[in-house]
């Protein structure tokens, strides 16, 4: 009997261990599954984020043009001071606070209209208007825009640099880090978190145009809670409070559609008012809330007593410091053998032990280096692009002022107008970095990077303990680093793409611990599994990512073909990821991206022009050469912004003499060596009506980069 009790025991025993063997093995595959997921997902992140942060380099020459252009393209349109010189310079016609306020008030509001009407001062009922009116998707009139800015102008006038506030007044306060235009995320916050008021108050930290289509309605809704409780509503200054970073990133585009005849108006007011935004605020004496973050520079003190209203862009170094600085004959020699001119940092000074040395490629093609998409670098990066095209003057090029510097002027004692400018840049655009010390942020091209060691004398220094900052997005909304004592906070989901990321607010009470709330505005993604939702934001940056692919074809060609000796058509793997670090300068994990990328052929060798084989061009032209083409691919954003500029009245026609001279600056500018013929060629072929004027949207058309891969999906659909 005992032996039997003993074989049903065994017997028992068996599947529970094919169970626990089973078991391992589903658990083993689970945790590959879901680490390869994890690893798709960070390189998913990791090319938004380049990308963009290429974008905001790009902006940087840019801005530089613009300067170029003011002095330049106003003698092409002999009609005055223009849109772009008042946006650039505020001394070009300025216009009094009085001669504003009489415009607006004789704007007439026809019966017509069915918006939101304001009264002005303003309250509860009219914060409520705004709020369900944009529920609806209705325009607040340009009347009641104008003097709400205006009465935000007279407010903010009165306010100081550095906000400080209790928290002993309230239960807890309320901060949000950037919404860039997405309405649906800051309803939302106020939806879970309640409508600002005494009992409820809020900080913003910045940023809250650009990027989304809702920038202008956001603003109005801030500045409107801003008046009606101006001690328990506070804003904070962001990079994005810029008119030059609107110029690229959509919201001055905004503002001209959805306001055709007094969209100028709007767009010169609210570039006093964003320069008029306070730069930090202090709670209780022991958190400081900045937009960007800080540098080993960084006086608040000092900070709290620059005059803020004169720096309308940190893109642009003011012009008080370029009058009193003296450039040495042998940095002129210098520069104009190297092509740059730039601004010594506050923070490189010393610094340049941080250097990190890494391989690059020493066969180099002239063409190439011509035609790069970036004008900034930094004497502490690893990645360092190629020299900059030649510019026009090395007095033009200082007003490119980020901070990747050379030594080249001699300003033994640099003037008070350039030491508050660059106090300021480096709150609007610094990020934390892992390592101690501070150095150029060679990624953005602007600002620092600071180390955990400058968050702790900064600190110590004014007796606080905690630093709260946005200007990064993060995939869960917030980020703490520097041993807890910097949290990045980030308000706008979906940032880069539908589920990419959640937003965040912070609630702080007064004993200061912060408390996170997450959220996501999404009405498709709740649907999707884990693994939808990273293919669909995977698939979006693969796509950003062979577009960038496309539009420096010519130069990621000439550097595969100096290793294909033998015109094999393939080179190794690390050769294939070691022209694209060089060319494309993103940063990027490029041997885990290969198989998304480029095919291997039979010998494990990658064949290199499989980069190219599912983007080609949109609606190719005839008579556009293939390198001209690719230069209008590559610079079609700045192209478009620039054009919108010259379309005044925004119908989308430009005339082919504005398009030709205008390319002749930008291309002068940058360096890049076209033929005066085919810029005519290419401008009359635009011209399908023949009635001299280019339809500009047609344009944008042609130049855009079509995924193979979608139209076969467009045609079985």
């Amino acid at each position: 009997m005992g032996c039997g009790t003993s074989v049903a025991i065994e017997n028992q025993g068996r599947p529970s261990e094919v169970a626990m063997k089973a078991a391992i093995l589903i658990q083993r595959w689970y945790r590959r599954y879901v680490a390869r997921l994890e690893m798709r997902r960070r390189y998913t992140w990791n090319i938004f984020q380049s990308i963009e942060y290429a974008g905001e380099q790009d902006q940087l020459q840019l801005s530089s043009f613009f300067s170029f252009m003011l002095d330049n393209f106003t003698q092409l349109n002999g009609n005055g001071p223009d849109l772009i010189s008042h946006l650039l310079d505020s001394a070009v016609d300025p216009v009094v606070d009085e001669v504003r306020q009489s415009k607006y008030e004789q704007i007439v509001v026809p019966e017509s209209y069915s918006g939101p009407r304001l009264s002005f001062p303003l309250s509860v009922t009219d914060t409520n208007v705004l709020l369900s009116a944009f529920k609806e998707q209705q325009t607040l009139h340009a009347k009641y825009v104008l003097q709400l800015l205006h009465e935000t102008q007279k407010f903010l006038k009165q306010m100081p640099n550095v906000i400080y506030l209790s928290s002993s007044y309230a239960k807890e306060i309320t901060i949000c880090g950037d919404l860039h235009g997405r309405l649906d995320d800051l309803l939302l916050i106020f939806y879970k978190n309640g409508l600002p008021s005494a009992e409820n108050p809020y900080i913003f930290n910045g940023d809250f145009v650009d990027r989304g289509k809702k920038s202008i309605e956001i603003i109005i809704i801030l500045f409107a809670f801003l008046l009606l409780y101006p001690d328990h509503m506070h804003l904070n200054r962001g990079n994005h409070e810029d008119h030059i970073m609107n110029l690229r990133y959509g919201f001055t585009k905004e503002v001209m559609q959805k306001y055709k005849t007094h969209g100028r108006e709007i767009l010169q007011l609210l570039q006093d008012v964003f320069s008029l935004l306070p730069i930090a605020t202090i709670i209780d004496n022991k958190v400081l809330i900045v937009h960007g973050g800080i540098s080993d520079k960084t006086d608040l003190e000092f900070l709290a007593s620059v005059e803020r209203q004169k720096v309308k862009s940190a893109l642009r170094l003011p012009k008080c410091s370029l009058d009193h600085s003296e450039v040495r004959t042998s940095s002129r020699s210098s520069s104009r053998k190297s092509g740059r001119v730039r601004l010594n940092s506050p923070c490189s000074a010393g610094r340049m032990s941080h250097k990190k040395k890494k391989c690059r490629l020493t066969k180099q093609n002239s063409s190439s280096s011509s035609s790069s998409s970036s004008s900034t670098s930094s004497v502490a990066t690893p990645r360092r692009p190629p020299p900059s095209p030649r510019l026009p003057s090395p007095t033009e090029m200082l007003q490119v002022p980020f901070l990747d510097s050379i030594v080249s002027l001699a300003l033994p004692e640099p003037p008070r107008e350039e030491l508050e400018w660059r106090q300021i840049v480096d709150v609007l655009w610094s990020d934390p970095k892992i390592q101690n010390g501070c150095s150029p942020n060679s990624f953005r091209g602007g600002g620092c990077y600071f180390g955990p060691d400058v968050t702790q004398n900064l600190l110590k220094k004014h007796g606080l303990c905690l630093l709260i900052r946005s200007h990064e997005c993060k995939q869960e909304g917030y980020e703490l680093c520097h041993n807890g004592q910097v949290i990045t906070i980030f308000s706008a989901s979906n940032y880069y793409e539908e589920g990419s990321n959640r937003g965040a607010y912070i609630k702080l009470g007064p004993e200061l611990i912060p408390r996170f709330f997450q959220y996501q505005v999404s009405r498709s993604t709740r649907k999707l599994t884990l693994q939808q939702r990273v293919s669909v934001a995977e698939s979006s940056a693969l796509k950003a990512l062979q577009e960038k692919l496309f539009t420096h074809r010519s130069e990621l060609m000439a550097f595969f073909q100096q290793y294909d000796i033998n015109n094999t058509g393939r080179i190794s793997i690390n050769e294939w990821a070691q022209v694209l670090d060089t060319v494309l300068r993103l940063d990027l994990p490029w041997r885990t991206l290969r198989p998304r990328l480029v095919r291997l052929a039979s010998d494990g060798n990658v064949e290199y022009e499989s980069c190219f084989e599912n983007i080609s061009a949109g609606q190719p032209l005839p008579q556009v050469t293939p390198n001209f083409a690719e230069t209008l691919y590559r610079y079609r954003t700045d192209l478009e912004i620039i054009f919108n500029i010259i379309d005044k009245d925004h119908s989308g026609q430009i005339s082919i003499e504005e398009f030709r001279q205008t390319w002749k600056l930008f291309s002068a500018h940058l360096g890049v060596d076209v033929d005066d013929q085919a810029i005519v060629d290419m401008a009359r072929n635009i011209d399908f009506n023949k009635d001299g004027s280019i339809d500009f949207n047609e344009f944008l058309e042609a130049f855009r980069v079509v995924h193979k891969l979608d139209m076969k999906e467009q045609q079985q659909g």
